[in-house]
């Protein structure tokens, strides 16, 4: 069973992200500031994180940083999801080797696409939808 870390300071997506992503068969991990996104990524060994831009304690690019550099998730596939309609934003998912980058609200199935593609051999996605775009390397 594929596993999920989702990393959000909102109650309500992680409540209601969490229960669909269950639903569809993924065991989900919850955190909702940078500290304990990485805390709960060394203790759970989740197969891919969800990790929102905007958090407490720490950006999400930072715990990005962090999990990069560490022995055990150096290679762990990272979605980023922001409500925020900044473009540099996935620019910047995009140079530091994200799997997607999705823009909030999304529909759960979406993101399970998106995660179904990161951790496929390749990782690639073909573009087929406006609500979700790769961060491919250049």
């Amino acid at each position: 069973m594929t596993s999920v870390m989702l990393v959000d300071d909102d109650n309500i997506v992680l409540l209601g992200t969490g229960v669909r992503l269950k639903g569809l068969g993924y065991t989900v991990f919850t955190a909702k500031d940078a500290v304990s996104a990485v805390s709960g990524v060394v203790k759970n060994r989740p197969d891919i994180v969800v990790l929102d831009v905007s958090l407490p304690a720490g950006d999400g690019f930072l715990v990005a940083e962090r999990l990069q550099k560490m022995v055990g998730s150096a290679a762990t596939p990272i979605i980023f999801i922001t409500a925020s309609p900044k473009t540099h934003l996935r620019e910047r998912a995009q140079k530091m080797g994200a799997s997607a980058f999705l823009q909030k609200p999304f529909d759960v199935s979406v993101l399970a696409d998106a995660i179904e593609v990161a951790l496929s051999p390749g990782g690639g996605w073909l573009p087929s939808s406006t609500e979700f775009a790769p961060a491919t390397s250049t």
